[in-house]
């Protein structure tokens, strides 16, 4: 269908006025913009189409979310063979330093994203943390390992929100399930994480048996190699795709004839023609402001504190109802998730395993085992969300539902871990709890960047994003607060955050079907 022939901005205010009167009100932007973005999703869906631009985006972006778990179980793995080198006070200071800069980076750079666009933000958070990961390796003391670790933070915590929202625009209504399916580059994280691990700490550390800070430097090189492979990953791919800006972040700032041009490089890319033009815009509104580059828009934003893209956000009941209730759930689970990983080794130490000795080998074994098991997780998420986009009889929840019942799957499975005794058991129960919580992650990332109008959706991914770190800081001060420094605990003691950990997901599960907006088989604004 031509987008020109039939007067496209007559077409779409006449659909907009005749089915959803007030879905601009409602999502919180401008009503220009919304017929704008209309344009954009319909030459998106039926002329752009979901090809090479989007499978290579989808590779970029995945890169970057796998980035992301790659340096919060990289870290985890690294922080014994640390500890036994660098002899801290408490190693716990090294996972407070890395959620600190996480909270600040995923604040600062999802909101520079509604300013400066997407691509900037989204280069800039992989080279800070690519830059500082690789120094870090070299970290001489405790200090300057976590001061190091504090500024690879600051560039990966901004990573997820930039990237989640720079897909998000570029890929039609009819994929929008892909988002889902870019979790499964999380469960890579974790798994690539586990193989390097694997490899260098197995076999380039010290002996165990060797007390803390007598460790010498040169036999316990494994963990800066992880530290160093690690941070080459993050690299892969960055620099070699020509990335676009995103359309949709142009003409919120009046920039109509840049996004028409990056519709147009995409559709060659794609091997496609679009009939879009800029006069198509111009023909909505005459009296649209005039265009203004990133430097304008920072310089506007440090002069008038307005909170702009904040605001919108809450401005009306039900975007302000969802809007808290995202945010809310994105901080409990921020809590949930490390206190439960955090709290794993201790648990497997109390229970001993049924009294058998587990060698470095079968430890990094079965942790890849389980990162394993996550990436199905993903897949499944992608079929449940597919099967929802629907509107037959059978149709079941949308997101919500889904994002509820994995997340009470993973409460279940938690509370289940705790009665596991054996080898056999212990890693079940794992197992199951890593698919269905990386399903929970999969849907939840999807579910976010499309709850939010694109304005504001940088802001509105850095909020969730900047609660969901704050809730990661809180984990290791809780671990600080009820085990001593020796790390000798009671099988009480160690159950006990498992159980914590297992309330919250169920309260998050409860707390998602009260969300107002259901966004599947929705194009995203």
């Amino acid at each position: 269908m031509s987008t020109t022939n039939e007067d496209p901005v007559l077409a779409e205010k006449q659909i907009a006025a005749t089915e959803d009167s007030d879905f601009s009100l409602i999502n919180g932007v401008a009503r220009d913009y919304e017929l704008k973005c209309a344009l954009i999703n319909k030459c998106m869906q039926e002329e752009v189409g979901f090809g090479r631009y989007q499978w290579q985006l989808f590779v970029l972006c995945g890169l970057g979310w796998m980035a992301d778990n790659l340096w919060l179980q990289g870290l985890a793995v690294v922080l014994p063979q640390v500890e036994q080198e660098l002899n801290p006070s408490r190693i716990e200071y090294a996972v407070l330093a890395e959620f600190s800069g996480m909270i600040i980076g995923a604040t600062t750079w999802g909101v520079l994203a509604d300013i400066i666009g997407r691509k900037v933000s989204f280069n800039a958070t992989l080279f800070l943390a690519g830059i500082f990961g690789i120094a870090a390796g070299g970290g001489l003391n405790f200090v300057s390992f976590s001061s190091l670790i504090a500024c690879m933070g600051f560039g990966v915590g901004g990573n997820l929100p930039v990237d989640g929202a720079l897909y998000l625009e570029f890929i039609p209504a009819s994929h929008q399930w892909t988002l889902t399916l870019l979790s499964v580059w999380w469960a890579f994280g974790q798994l690539v994480a586990s193989l390097i691990s694997w490899v260098f700490i197995a076999n380039y550390s010290c002996d165990p048996s060797i007390p803390f800070g007598q460790c010498p430097r040169s036999q316990n090189m494994g963990w800066r190699y992880t530290l160093g492979a690690v941070t080459f990953l993050t690299f892969v791919m960055r620099f070699v795709f020509n990335l676009q800006e995103s359309p949709k972040y142009l003409v919120a700032q009046g920039r109509d004839a840049e996004a028409v041009a990056v519709l147009e490089y995409v559709a060659r890319r794609n091997g496609k023609t679009i009939s879009l033009k800029v006069e198509d815009f111009q023909k909505i509104s005459e009296s649209s402001r005039a265009p203004t580059n990133w430097r304008d828009s920072l310089r506007r934003s440090f002069t008038d504190v307005s909170l702009s893209h904040v605001k919108p956000l809450f401005s009306t009941r039900r975007l302000a109802i969802n809007t808290a209730l995202i945010i809310f759930i994105w901080g409990l689970i921020g809590i949930a998730y490390p206190l439960y990983s955090a709290y794993l080794p201790l648990y497997l130490e109390v229970r001993g395993s049924a009294g058998a000795a587990t060698s470095l080998n079968t430890t990094y074994r079965n942790y890849a085992i389980v990162s394993i098991l996550g990436i199905p997780g993903s897949l499944i998420a992608c079929w449940v969300v597919d099967l929802t986009r629907g509107t037959g009889r059978f149709t079941i929840g949308g997101r919500k539902f889904s994002l509820a019942v994995f997340t009470a799957l993973s409460s279940i499975f938690m509370f289940l871990f705790t009665t596991s005794s054996t080898q056999a058991s212990v890693l079940g129960f794992s197992c199951a709890n890593g698919l269905v919580q990386n399903a929970m992650y999969g849907i939840l990332y999807a579910y976010t960047p499309e709850s939010f109008p694109a304005p504001h959706r940088g802001t509105g991914d850095a909020l969730c994003s900047a609660l969901n770190r704050i809730g990661g800081f809180i984990a290791p001060l809780i671990k600080i607060a009820t085990t001593p420094a020796t790390g000798s605990v009671s099988a009480n003691t160690a159950n006990g955050p498992v159980f914590v950990s297992a309330a919250l997901f169920m309260f998050s599960a409860i707390l998602t079907l009260l969300l107002p907006i259901e966004t599947a088989g929705r194009g995203a604004l």
